[in-house]
């Protein structure tokens, strides 16, 4: 018995098996399957010899008569394919309408006995006949497909498609041979092409709906862009306030403030209610943009099976749009812009702007909550501020970890009780104060909670916080082309609820 011989043989084992045990191929069951067939497929035919016991009994069982110019290991192979094909139609088909398939699988019934049959059934019963949206086979081979690839990557997968694992070692090559064998090319042919002709073949399926390698590519690189853009270590979102904005027109924001008799009003027995109407104050103008950038699957990628393209090059575009937010918010209070009313963001004007810059201390860090609790609206009345936020630049960490967890004041002879002792405010570091400063004083800040005072508020288009994949047809590019574009927004919503300390030069 040769290697074919083997092959076929084990192949039918593994059929046999599964209608024994009236079930489907398991997930192991089918992956031998697929290697043996590839295998197989690999070795060609042999049409000189005659074909052996195993052979003749796997063509009466599935095959019939041979077909002229067919050889032996051709029927055989014919005959196991249609019973494979045979078992999934009918499982699903019963799966669809609850029920068992082992009695039509063991019975060796074709598709439409088991459909006439199950239509009985259901008339019989007299069970309604309601539409069901469920996975098909190719839904499934995407999943585990994408699973694999981000598997292979070094990605966490926290629960893997079923099938996930034993396909992360599919090479692409092999992997987009499986896709365009089951949409019907020819596999013998496919393993006959080189990697560049396999991949000719592939750039033809582009705008196809229903392709599975280009649609596998991009469920990958949009679970690795939603897995690495959470992962990036900005800290814009841990103090500014979130928006959304539909459209892209400048949306000048109202406000209803109480103004001069807004105030409640002492009402006497049997007294009238005075009206009041609440005026509107004009707060800064929102708008949005659109950043992004272009990349691609090379031919050579592709033929050096090299995965990087759907996993690495979009982190990094996804972790440039973060930071490119985190360096618009900061940039929003180091360069101090004019706001609204046509002064400096930090303004003497403003009452929140500290006069002599320092690096933290007790003393500067207690003169900014009070500046801060100390603002007005524009009618003169408190506001209630609440400071919870001390931005600063790498260098303050561990001093400000001793100024506000020490019971004792810092450096002091006498054991002063610390007033800022466990003192509820967040201190957020973040290294882009650093580098805007470079070699001049780093200014720091406090910002109030935002249910107190509005500070910076980032909009995004329709509140959605992620970036988009859109896959497109370069001209002059030899390969996949993604585009990668995010819709956001940086405004300045009030002044009144941060302070900033000028800072001194970080050593």
């Amino acid at each position: 018995m040769n290697r074919k011989d083997q092959i076929m043989q084990r192949q039918q084992e593994i059929i046999n098996a599964a209608k024994l045990g009236h079930r489907e191929l398991s997930a192991e069951e089918q992956a031998e399957f697929d290697e043996l067939q590839r295998e197989l497929e690999t070795l060609g035919g042999n049409g000189d010899r005659q074909p052996s016991a195993g052979e003749r009994s796997a063509e009466n069982t599935g095959a019939g008569s041979q077909t002229s110019g067919i050889t032996p290991d051709q029927a055989a192979q014919r005959a196991v394919e249609r019973e494979r094909q045979r078992v999934t139609e009918v499982t699903n088909l019963c799966r669809s309408f609850d029920l068992s398939p082992d009695e039509y699988i063991s019975s060796g019934k074709e598709i439409e006995a088991v459909r006439a049959a199950v239509l009985e059934q259901l008339q019989k019963t007299s069970a309604p006949i309601g539409m069901r949206v469920t996975a098909d086979e190719g839904d499934k081979f995407r999943e585990r497909a994408t699973d694999g690839l981000m598997m292979r990557s070094g990605m966490m997968v926290e629960k893997p498609a079923d099938g996930a694992t034993q396909m992360r070692g599919a090479s692409l090559r092999n992997l987009a041979i499986e896709c365009l064998s089951r949409e019907g090319h020819d596999v013998r042919a496919l393993l006959s092409m080189e990697p560049g002709e396999v991949y000719d073949n592939l750039c033809r399926q582009l705008y196809n709906p229903t392709a599975a390698f280009p649609a596998i590519l991009d469920n990958t690189i949009k679970k690795s862009i939603v897995q690495l853009y959470n992962q990036v270590p900005t800290t814009f979102q841990a103090w500014t306030t979130k928006g959304s904005l539909n459209d892209f027109k400048e949306n000048k924001d109202h406000q209803y403030v109480a103004g001069g008799t807004g105030e409640f009003l002492k009402v006497g027995e049997n007294g009238e209610l005075k009206a009041d109407k609440p005026r509107t104050e004009l707060l800064p103008s929102r708008k949005l943009d659109t950043y992004g950038r272009t990349f691609s699957m090379t031919r050579q990628a592709f033929i050096n099976d090299d995965i990087g393209f759907i996993t690495e090059v979009p982190a990094l575009y996804a972790t440039s749009a973060k930071k490119t937010i985190d360096k618009q918010v900061y940039s929003y209070l180091y360069s101090n812009r004019k706001t609204f009313d046509g002064v400096d963001l930090f303004h003497e004007k403003h009452n929140n702007l500290l006069k002599v810059g320092s690096k933290p201390t007790q003393a500067a860090i207690q003169a900014m909550i009070l500046q801060m609790q100390k603002q007005i609206d524009q009618f003169g009345e408190a506001i209630y501020i609440t400071p919870q936020n001390i931005i600063v630049p790498v260098g303050y960490e561990f001093d400000l970890a001793v100024i506000l967890h020490s019971a004792q004041v810092p450096g002091s002879g006498n054991n002063d009780a610390n007033p800022l002792y466990n003192y509820p405010i967040n201190v957020v570091q973040t290294p882009v104060l650093n580098a805007l400063a470079g070699t001049n004083a780093a200014p720091w800040f406090m910002v109030a909670h935002p249910n107190s005072a509005k500070s910076i508020q980032v909009d995004y288009l329709n509140g959605q916080e992620m970036p988009t994949i859109r896959r497109m047809e370069a001209p002059g590019v030899l390969g996949f082309t993604w585009d990668i574009f995010h819709d956001w927004g940086v405004a300045v919503r009030d002044f009144r609820g941060m302070v900033r300390n000028p800072g001194e030069v970080i050593g």
